[in-house]
């Protein structure tokens, strides 16, 4: 149906969405966060994993508020495929979502939070 900036397509029954940045190489997604950091918006980094019932919980909470917070940046990691940037992040249990303003961690939420995260999502995008 459509592709997404990777160029990698996705048919209508896919969970993937245009709006949530999936990276799979540690040097693509530090290039992208050097150059995030030098701007205002706000990213959210959901911390996931194949294997975890609550991340597939979360997904469609995550398509949700990507569509709806334009001006936020949403990014996907899995903690398997990127564990470097887990770690620096010092991410423990899935799902963790990290909200990033100016290079900097504003907050962190564990876990099934959706009034959580969104309340905090949008206090840091202001």
């Amino acid at each position: 149906m459509g592709s997404n900036l990777f160029g990698v397509m996705y048919g209508d029954s896919s969970s993937e969405s245009p709006h949530v940045l999936t990276f799979h190489s540690t040097a693509k997604w530090n290039a992208h966060y050097d150059a995030f950091k030098e701007t205002d918006k706000l990213m959210v980094i959901d911390f996931t994993a194949s294997w975890c019932g609550p991340c597939k919980l979360m997904d469609p909470i995550i398509q949700e508020f990507a569509a709806k917070y334009t001006d936020v940046e949403f990014v996907k990691i899995d903690v398997d495929e990127l564990m470097e940037v887990s770690q620096e992040f010092q991410v423990q249990a899935m799902p963790t979502f990290i909200l990033i303003k100016r290079g900097k961690v504003a907050d962190k939420v564990v876990g099934v939070r959706k009034e959580e995260l969104q309340r905090l999502i949008e206090q840091h995008r202001k």
